[in-house]
């Protein structure tokens, strides 16, 4: 969240002008010709497990909307900052929210959790609350770490509120009327949900990250990114349909450098490192997509604050596993990262890419609460370049 600079990061310009290129230094791979940033040297060792796609591109600058525009692959219908408050059947649903319908639930766990914070913009949309993430508000890195809508009060043993449901379950008996039936209905598969979600020992189970051995936690980090990623990999073997992580403090206006350099960077090579990693010793990750990116890149020229402000012209993403190519650089871009010189792909082409790799339709259509049809994905075409 916030843009990675993905010339200080994926897309090194060495030979272009101080103040563009930045103080960083390019690396070699793993991938014999292939050189990312300095900042990256786990990632370094492992880019031979992912496709870097160098040539991605869309016209939204600004951090709600543009949120918005790559989550849902529609442009917003409300301005940058006035997202808080929209009524969700006037936005379009978020990826995560299309495969929670597509393909629902594989297990006792939601199909689509967010964490340690909400994506942003978008979430359900027109589909309605049924359809919504499963939101840990909470930072799986704190000593103090629990997923508090897991946990019955203390005061009420598993026992008693196994004896409260069965006491609900004779009042519902009686029935509501006939006009009230349908609301009703539909409020009672939300109450199920909540209560197999509480009792399930499958999802206790892949929520206590604490169960992990103290190597496994190091190797991905205790930090917050490191510690989602972790508890993301819980999450898949347990059988969730998509995990969404949210990783701010990108927006580099100011001190771009000492930010990647110090706080942002380090903590996420070493997140996504492990994470591939671990995936690919367990055989899952010809199993598991995996697409890291933010809603923009940063503009190649640094500003007079050291910094680089807001551009979705040309950005880089990351994906692996599933079908994807490992080790290839799909896209170039110009001599300062600005633009892309190749076919430049933008979030309709990498949506429709992503509902390929896990079995969704995107051309299926479905209504508006006024009526209106809106396919999963409207236009793109599917990245052919990063599939094996």
């Amino acid at each position: 969240e916030g843009g990675p600079s993905h010339i200080d990061m994926w897309d090194m310009k060495p030979q272009a002008p101080a103040e563009i290129r930045g103080p960083f230094l390019p690396i070699a791979t793993s991938q014999p010709g292939t050189q990312i940033s300095q900042l990256l040297p786990k990632c370094a060792q492992i880019v031979d497990k992912f496709t870097i796609l160098r040539s991605h591109s869309h016209a939204d600058n600004a951090h709600q909307t543009g949120r918005h525009w790559v989550l849902t692959g529609y442009p917003p219908n409300f301005a940058d900052g006035q997202a808080q408050g929209m009524p969700f059947n006037i936005l379009y649903p978020s990826i995560g929210s299309i495969i929670a319908r597509e393909l629902g639930a594989a297990g006792d766990l939601p199909p689509y959790v967010e964490l340690p914070n909400p994506l942003g913009p978008g979430g359900p949309g027109f589909y309605g609350a049924k359809y919504a993430p499963f939101t840990i508000n909470n930072d799986p890195s704190q000593p103090d770490f629990e997923v508090p809508d897991l946990n019955v009060p203390d005061s009420v043993t598993l026992d008693r509120f196994a004896r409260r449901q069965a006491l609900l379950s004779e009042f519902q008996k009686i029935g509501p009327s006939e006009r009230a039936a349908g609301p009703a209905r539909r409020m009672q598969s939300y109450y199920d949900q909540a209560r197999e979600l509480t009792l399930s020992p499958t999802t206790r189970h892949a929520f206590d990250i604490s169960l992990e051995a103290p190597n496994v936690r190091e190797r991905y980090g205790m930090s917050s990114i490191g510690q989602s990623a972790l508890l993301a990999r819980r999450m898949v073997e347990a059988g969730c349909r998509f995990i969404g992580i949210d990783h701010g403090s990108w927006d580099t206006h100011f001190d771009n450098f000492t930010s990647h350099e110090k706080t942002l960077v380090p903590p996420t090579d070493q997140a996504l490192s492990a994470l591939l990693t671990d995936l690919d010793e367990r055989g899952m990750l010809d199993t598991t997509l995996v697409v890291m990116m933010g809603e923009m890149g940063r503009t190649p020229r640094i500003n007079k604050d050291a910094g680089r402000d807001h551009w979705s012209q040309c950005q880089t993403v990351i994906l692996a596993g599933g079908e994807i190519r490992r080790g290839a650089v799909v896209g170039a871009s110009d001599d300062t990262a600005s633009y892309p010189t190749t076919q430049p792909y933008g979030i309709q082409d990498l949506l429709r890419t992503i509902f390929h790799l896990v079995g969704v339709d995107a051309d299926k259509t479905y209504h508006t609460p006024l009526g209106r049809p809106v396919p999963i994905v409207s236009g793109g075409h599917r990245i052919d370049e990063v599939l094996a």
